[in-house]
């Protein structure tokens, strides 16, 4: 084998074992990044919630977020159908104050991350086959938001 060939064999070596080390090192960093980052939680274990009866025309809502999500105080909505009609009628309710944050995507807001509870009035006690409409919408605190959501409830007299 001549000089030149085996100087050309060691140097094409040379650089397989450049460019092999490189490309581990690189994907140790790059692509590990991605198994450590947050993963969002699925949304009834992020907010769960439930509604109970206080008295006739009186519920309250409560959720408890998971650790490190929050629930957006302007977002809350409420409202009721009887059965057989289409009209939404809006239901009264009744929140605490919330922690006032700055957030990320809509600014000064106030957000619940601790249990909250709503307590909602109807304006007419409920029929047979009427829902109760409930509105809400959360983030985490790493930055994934959930989109808002609607929510419906099947009330009894």
């Amino acid at each position: 084998m001549s000089i030149k060939r085996l100087v050309l064999v060691f140097l094409s070596f040379a650089m397989l074992s450049t460019f092999s080390f490189s490309y581990a090192q690189l994907s140790s960093r790059t692509f590990s990044g991605f198994s450590n980052q947050a993963k969002p939680l699925l949304l009834d274990q992020a907010f769960p919630f439930f509604v109970s009866v206080v008295s006739p025309g009186q519920y309250k809502v409560v959720w408890n977020p998971a650790e490190g999500h929050y629930l957006y105080r302007h977002a809350f909505d409420f409202s009721m159908q009887q059965a057989g009609n289409d009209e939404e009628l809006k239901v009264d309710y009744v929140l605490p104050d919330g922690l006032k944050k700055t957030d990320q995507f809509f600014g000064d807001i106030e957000a619940y991350y601790n249990n909250v509870s709503a307590e909602l009035s109807l304006s007419e006690l409920p029929d047979t086959g009427a829902t109760l409409f409930i509105q809400y919408q959360g983030c985490a605190d790493w930055g994934f938001c959930y989109p808002p959501q609607r929510y419906e409830f099947a009330l009894s007299p």
